[in-house]
């Protein structure tokens, strides 16, 4: 009888236990994949904020360019001009403000969002996605559209690939990301002055290892998000929160590797 006892038990046990990783590995999954849903639309939303202020920059027709001081059209190749509204947002002091506000909200979601409720959290999300367009609407003035395109299919390669080593790798990412991350501070203090100096080599040789870091924060992101979800024992709120939080910190390395790769590899429009 405690021969059956014992059996039974163990086999109690292994019914529970399987069934509890199986409800783990679904839940570690539906997490990811809303982090991803939320980052893929993120971009979605910066791509058509950006095509759309490009679009609002430029036009044909000279009578709707905008004019310097002494009343000169803003000229750019190919016969187009830079419109009223593309002034203000590429010309004029305002693009400060469109560059420096989704830093802002990047200071507001990492350090606030444990008051905020997230449906706030999500708009606040998107708004930073839209901002984050406006400020590289640029890009499509400064490279051929080809180039940017081609870029952008080897970042969101590169970038699957990295993930994926990440969610998989049994190898403990801990100590290469705190090694990334002081390198990280390392390129934003050399960018800071590389604005200054307008070093050609020195922006060649921030791109270069910022695409390195940023590879690295990548697949160290992705583990850590795992990590999170299975040791963190969170509920559906903390989750929804934990979720956007992780969507943006892998938001910013998809956008931080673009940049740069496409400061390496784009193509410039002559």
């Amino acid at each position: 009888m405690s021969d059956y006892d014992r059996n039974a038990s163990a086999a109690q046990y292994g019914r529970t236990f399987g069934q509890t990783t199986v409800a783990v590995d679904e839940g570690l999954r539906a997490y990811m994949l809303r982090i991803y849903n939320y980052m893929v639309l993120g971009l979605a939303i910066t791509g058509l904020a950006a095509l759309g202020i490009y679009m609002l920059s430029i036009t044909s027709d000279a009578s709707l360019a905008a004019r310097s001081a002494t009343g000169a059209a803003y000229a750019l190749r190919g016969g187009m001009f830079l419109t009223k509204i593309g002034y203000y947002a590429f010309v004029s002091p305002l693009k400060w403000a469109i560059m420096l506000s989704p830093l802002a909200i990047v200071f507001l979601l990492s350090f606030g969002i444990e008051r905020m409720r997230p449906a706030m959290a999500q708009v606040i999300f998107w708004l930073f996605a839209a901002l984050m367009g406006l400020s590289l609407g640029s890009i499509f003035l400064m490279y051929t559209h080809t180039s940017i395109v081609r870029v952008f299919f080897i970042t969101a390669a590169s970038f699957g690939a990295l993930s994926l080593w990440g969610y998989t790798t049994q190898r403990d990412l801990t100590g290469v990301g705190s090694f990334l991350l002081m390198g990280l501070f390392g390129i934003i203090l050399a960018s800071l002055v590389n604005l200054f100096l307008q070093a050609q080599m020195l922006q060649w040789i921030i791109s270069v290892v910022g695409v390195l870091i940023f590879a690295g924060l990548t697949a160290y992101d992705t583990q850590r998000l795992k990590s999170e979800y299975l040791y963190g024992a969170m509920d559906g709120e903390t989750m929804e929160r934990s979720a956007i939080v992780g969507a943006l910190s892998l938001y910013l390395n998809f956008i931080n590797l673009f940049t740069l790769l496409l400061q390496l590899l784009g193509q410039r429009d002559e």
